[in-house]
């Protein structure tokens, strides 16, 4: 039987997302990778344990993660739930998505229509054995469907009880600007955008996007933290077997070269004198960010969580330090 431990919640830091009555912790589990089919299911079990032990109660998921057996990690998710998390529902807040392709024909394909959408939320729901999500994605930006009808789609799902919140993720300033005018107007609970972004990936700050959310009371929370694995300490010498680049589970892997391992280098050497792993360093980095709610961080082994909570034992930079971060990203 599993039981929590106690101490959980002193453990973490919880912020608040935008202007909402909603606090996330600074670090959530994403369950994009290594918890579909096919991968171990005590290990996912675990992972979900550990996170919840060390106070992380934001699990994020999408409709098509355990691709390409899409919505396998929904449903491992709802038997983690049923083997010893569900009892703490009420303390836990689950995020799902939905955008890209799910299943076959016009109405599962990658789009934001009022009827993929709402039949997508049904399907999770199944999925993972709940009555509702508190956060439901529109998870990528469809340039074919009109805003006003994914907004009112999250909208209806909201008045029926199947989502406390809702928000997008991958949208640019002006995309997120145009339908956050629409879900103001309905008075949706519209509180958060899910952008990817790292040191390496810093497209959220040249479209403005991070000083926008902050502005308009819209929380970020940041995917791919550490570049799909670079800004870890496994690429600084060579590229290791078992690595997410060496298996061509990735489409950066071209990105890793010589002048990339040198940066690499370079950060995890700023890092060291911070008394931080490269990868903690990168998440800390982050969360200085006011605009950054939470991170989402990926894992194959609970020690990687462990790793990344420490973080937070660090989390303020001395001028100097950020100039010299700012030098080796250029």
């Amino acid at each position: 039987m599993y039981i929590p431990d106690s101490e959980r919640y002193n453990k973490m830091i919880y912020n608040r997302v935008g202007r909402s009555g909603l606090k996330l912790p600074a670090l959530s589990l994403g369950l994009w990778q290594n918890f579909g089919f096919g991968s171990s299911f005590t290990n996912a079990e675990e992972m979900c344990r550990t996170a919840f032990d060390l106070g992380i109660n934001h699990f994020d998921l999408a409709n098509n993660y355990g691709s390409p057996y899409n919505g396998s990690a929904e449903e491992n998710f709802g038997r983690i739930l049923d083997r010893g998390l569900r009892p703490y529902r009420d303390e836990i807040c689950i995020s799902t998505k939905a955008g890209y392709e799910m299943w076959d024909g016009p109405y599962g394909c990658k789009h934001g229509s009022r009827k993929y959408l709402i039949a997508s939320l049904d399907q999770s729901l199944r999925r993972m054995g709940l009555d509702y999500v508190d956060i439901f994605y529109h998870h990528v930006y469809d340039p074919e469907a009109p805003a006003e009808e994914i907004a009112v789609a999250l909208d209806h799902i909201v008045r029926q009880g199947k989502a406390l919140y809702v928000g997008v993720s991958n949208y640019k300033t002006a995309q997120t600007k145009e339908i956050l005018a629409i879900f103001r107007e309905l008075h949706t609970p519209f509180i958060i955008n899910q952008p990817s972004y790292s040191m390496l990936n810093r497209w959220v700050e040249e479209d403005g996007l991070d000083k926008f959310c902050l502005e308009e009371g819209i929380g970020l929370a940041v995917f791919s933290p550490l570049y799909q694995g670079f800004l870890t300490d496994r690429y600084l010498t060579g590229i290791p077997a078992d690595s997410r680049v060496a298996k061509g589970n990735t489409w950066i892997g071209g990105e890793l070269n010589d002048d990339m391992r040198e940066k690499l280098r370079s950060l995890n050497e700023i890092a060291k004198k911070r008394g931080q792993k490269l990868s903690q360093m990168a998440i800390s980095w982050l969360l200085s960010n006011k605009a950054v709610a939470t991170v989402l961080v990926g894992a194959s082994r609970p020690q990687q969580i462990l790793d990344n909570v420490s973080a937070l034992k660090n989390l303020e930079f001395t001028a100097h330090e950020l100039e010299d971060i700012k030098a080796v990203l250029g």
